[in-house]
């Protein structure tokens, strides 16, 4: 009978190999960088403010002068303004005083000593910003005082604003009458484009050809051409309809025409940021094209276009001031006359003021509206 073969032992196992253990680092936060550099640039600046503060009112008194207007009352209000800028003295010793404290306490408790730098930098940085805000404002009286008044005489003469400002004033309503109409024809004709633009399939790209080659034109073509062929070439033509128009109407017409394509724009950009699976859910529940944008993505994208649209009528606003060229006396107009009969561009200076006043209301008015409707949107509105 033969024997079993004989098996082979198993190998023995290796023990494990112990690693020694790394040595722990102990991690030491780094101090905070000292706030003292900044509390002392701040006392710094307020020093240089308080400076330059008196050496405007010396400069204004002497520019007052040399046009005879001397004044008590004038100076103690120049000197009681120098005066106010040393509360900005407040602050400043507030941040050296926290940077200091901040200092001592790097030794005793980090995290406080953190927040203790921190305050002293901001409290700093607010002495800081409102002497630099304080220091144009004083470098602009030296610029309006310069060269014995020059520069005050030619842009501000009071008499001159006032004897005036009911010409410019009356004048000024035709710009109002010219961008208001222009804005409403303008929302009216951009969205028309932008459809024409987005036309779907083959049977569309004609539309969409005409459409792209209006948007590139008018894109390129500068407002005031624009305004100049439109005021000009058109009565030319002598056509039935055109030759009884006026130049505000022809004014009307050209900004029209141009800003018509920057809207359009605007427009096309708002109905393709709508995510097409709002498109997708409209046309599946028997939408036709024209009903998904009238009644689904239109009205989204127009709620997140307002801020582009909002300079693009901030810019019309500003061109109507461009209808001098043909002839139409709006305020510009009419404050070129006033310039040229006394030599002085007062009377422009109170148009571009009206055109601010006019500007920055409407910006406000927007931001407001962007506000109530992003509440709507987070409370589920």
């Amino acid at each position: 009978m033969d024997e079993p073969a004989a098996t082979a032992a198993p190998e023995p196992t290796p023990p494990p190999r112990i690693r020694a253990p790394r040595a722990i680092r102990k991690w030491t936060p780094a101090p905070p960088k000292s706030a003292k550099g900044v509390a002392l640039g701040a006392i710094a600046a307020v020093v240089a403010l308080i400076g330059l503060g008196l050496f405007s009112v010396s400069a204004v008194r002497e520019g007052l002068a040399s046009v005879g207007f001397e004044d008590a009352s004038t100076d103690i209000a120049l000197y009681g303004l120098v005066a106010l800028l040393l509360a900005l003295f407040v602050p400043a010793l507030k941040g050296l005083s926290g940077a200091s404290k901040a200092d001592r306490l790097v030794a005793v408790d980090l995290a406080e000593a953190r927040a203790e730098t921190a305050a002293a930098r901001e409290i700093s940085r607010v002495a800081i910003g409102y002497a630099a805000a304080a220091a144009i404002v004083f470098l602009f009286g030296l610029f309006l005082v310069a060269n014995e008044v020059a520069v005050g005489k030619t842009f501000f003469d009071l008499a001159l604003i006032v004897e005036t400002f009911h010409l410019v004033g009356s004048a000024f309503w035709v710009n109002v009458e010219i961008f208001m109409v222009a804005e409403a024809l303008v929302l009216v004709w951009g969205l028309l484009i932008a459809v024409a633009r987005l036309a779907p399939g083959k049977a569309g790209a004609p539309v969409r050809l005409i459409a792209t080659a209006y948007v590139d034109l008018f894109r390129g073509l500068p407002a005031i051409i624009a305004i100049y062929l439109v005021g000009f070439g058109l009565p030319l033509t002598d056509l039935p309809i055109l030759r009884d128009m006026t130049p505000t109407m022809f004014a009307i017409l050209a900004l029209t025409l141009t800003y018509g394509a920057y809207v359009s724009e605007v427009y096309r950009s708002g109905i393709e940021s709508v995510h097409w699976s709002q498109t997708a859910a409209a046309r599946s529940l028997g939408f036709s094209h024209m009903q998904t944008l009238r009644f689904v993505v239109v009205p989204q994208a127009v709620r997140r276009i307002i801020p582009p649209l909002l300079n693009d009528f901030i810019s019309l606003q500003k061109d109507t001031a461009l209808v001098s060229v043909i002839g139409t006396v709006d305020a510009f107009n009419q404050a070129k006359i006033i310039a040229s009969n006394h030599f002085n561009l007062s009377s422009v200076t109170t148009v571009a003021v009206l055109f601010v006043l006019i500007t920055i209301p409407q910006a406000r008015l927007v931001d407001k509206l962007i506000e109530r409707d992003q509440k709507r949107m987070r409370a589920g509105g």
